[in-house]
């Protein structure tokens, strides 16, 4: 899919499509208005006849309309004006870019990036217009043995700013949004793997090949023998049940100079979670392909970072392991040793990313870290407290939330501030270890980050807990969603200086 920018009036387009906006009720946008006036007002002719009311999400393709030189125009509903805000908009771009693709057209010029939405400039008009247009074409159909294919499938897309001033900032916020929808569009592809594909070993190979794609990247990968010899008791533990082996990769992005601190992001990479002996309920088990959300999304924010070829020194975690039943595997009961040298009384083995996680926590001490953020599905008890709309961001550090929360309003990819009080600690003490691994059903998701906290003293950290926001349950639209690799990306371009205020 190609993507440019130009400006210029829309009568004047010689396009196979134009894409111009209509509010509610029956209003024309600006740039609708010039071609209503260019046509001698047979589009509005049209709209009085009640072909279209305006409505969000409405839309109405016209052919051969006289005195244009576009073969088509397509009149999408924007709603009413007042109310047209983010998620509005990207509504409108992602149905008018479902129905370009079906028109025939193989190209068309949009001018609903002209359309007013409050405290939003042309930059992320654009970029949100790109990234919403790329997410509407995805389809994972890679073990399908048919696979449906467009017959004349749109190609190119020409967003209009307003003056020849703005193309530069146009161009610019292409380039970004289509690294970020890169990035998005790995995270999506590994997430929904099956695990029988995707296991620890799998998101090594992934790392292996991006390194081998970019050269601003470099990759390791560290085996249970390794982490064995170093003291990860608490990561190998987890894995311990699983054929596939605990694998954890490490991959650095050297963009910034050889001196300059390193960003982390760790991701809970659990290609696959049973629950272990606290076995998980089998409906909707098969999600637990999922819970390896946090590693896909370091995955695909490592790809974006360079792409961009961001001025960062920024290294990325896979958590690589798998919780199963067997024999050998951990339990109930078990007080494990962390590399921290802290003990953990297990009282639930599906409370498992945590103990993976604690871990990496300590290892990437060895970093010297500027920052460090852990991305991860879980707790359920997040999705209960959030839903599906917004990631549950905790922190010590108002400073790094509060730009980690900016980060996710600027790219349509929300999080909220859960609090890390201590005194939610008291719920997780145990009478036979340092701490238990659960601190019961109340506040679930703030106890499982102020249990990682324990392991973070050294360092400024972040947690997102992502159990409600990387995936998407049932029916025709269940699979991965990237998230959150829009915040995290635009948390970086802020963090390296480069991002627009547009």
């Amino acid at each position: 899919m190609e993507f440019d920018v130009k400006s210029g009036s829309p009568d004047k387009q010689r396009s196979a499509c134009v894409v111009v906006g209509v509010y509610e009720p029956r209003r024309l946008s600006p740039a609708a208005e010039l071609l209503d006036k260019a046509c001698d007002g047979a589009i509005s002719s049209l709209l009085r006849r009640g072909d279209l009311e305006g409505k969000l999400g409405q839309t109405l393709l016209l052919h051969a309309l006289p005195n244009l030189q576009a073969e088509r125009v397509l009149l999408v509903g924007c709603g009413k004006e007042r109310e047209l805000g983010d998620k509005q908009f990207r509504q409108v771009i992602t149905k008018s870019a479902a129905v370009l693709n079906d028109t025939g057209a193989m190209e068309a010029v949009s001018y609903l990036t002209d359309l007013h939405v409050k405290s939003r400039g042309v930059y992320w008009k654009i970029r949100q217009a790109v990234e919403a247009t790329l997410e509407s074409r995805y389809s994972f159909d890679l073990l399908k043995s048919k696979k449906d294919e467009a017959r004349r499938p749109l190609r190119k897309i020409v967003w209009n700013v307003p003056t020849r001033r703005e193309l530069t900032v146009g161009e610019t916020a292409i380039a970004h949004g289509v690294a970020i929808a890169r990035g998005v569009e790995l995270t999506r592809n590994v997430a929904n793997l099956p695990p029988n594909i995707c296991n620890p070993a799998y998101l090594a190979d992934q790392g292996q090949t991006l390194a081998a794609q970019y050269p601003s990247l470099t990759t390791e990968v560290m085996g249970e023998s390794q982490m064995a010899e170093i003291g990860m008791h608490s990561y190998l533990a987890v894995g311990r049940g699983s054929d596939n082996e605990s694998m954890m990769t490490i991959i650095r992005h050297h963009g910034g100079k050889p001196g300059d601190k390193p960003l982390v992001l760790v991701g809970k990479g659990l290609t696959f979670d049973s629950g272990g002996i606290s076995l998980k309920p089998g409906d909707g088990m098969d999600e637990m392909k999922y819970d390896m959300g946090g590693a896909a999304a370091v995955l695909g924010t490592m790809k974006t970072l360079a792409e961009l070829q961001l001025p960062l020194n920024v290294i990325g975690v896979l958590a690589g392991c798998e919780n199963m039943p067997d024999g050998n595997s951990y339990r109930p009961g078990d007080i494990l040793t962390t590399l921290s040298g802290q003990t953990v009384e297990v009282l639930n083995t599906d409370a498992e990313g945590r103990l993976v996680l604690c871990d990496v926590l300590t290892y990437v001490e060895r970093f010297e870290p500027e920052l460090v953020i852990d991305l991860a599905t879980l707790t359920g008890a997040c999705v209960i407290a959030l839903g599906k709309h917004a990631s549950g961001l905790m922190s010590p550090n108002d400073s790094l939330a509060n730009k980690l929360l900016d980060a996710g309003n600027e790219s349509a990819d929300r999080a909220w501030r859960l609090p890390l009080w201590d005194d939610y600690q008291e719920q997780l003490d145990s009478p036979f270890a340092d701490m238990a691994n659960i601190g019961g059903r109340p506040a679930g998701a703030i106890t499982a980050g102020c249990f990682l906290a324990r392991f973070t003293k050294k360092y400024t950290w972040a947690h997102l807990d992502i159990a409600g926001t990387a995936w998407r349950s049932g029916g025709k639209d269940k699979g991965a969603t990237g998230r959150p690799v829009p915040l995290l990306s635009q948390f970086l371009l802020r963090r390296a200086g480069v991002a627009v205020d547009e």
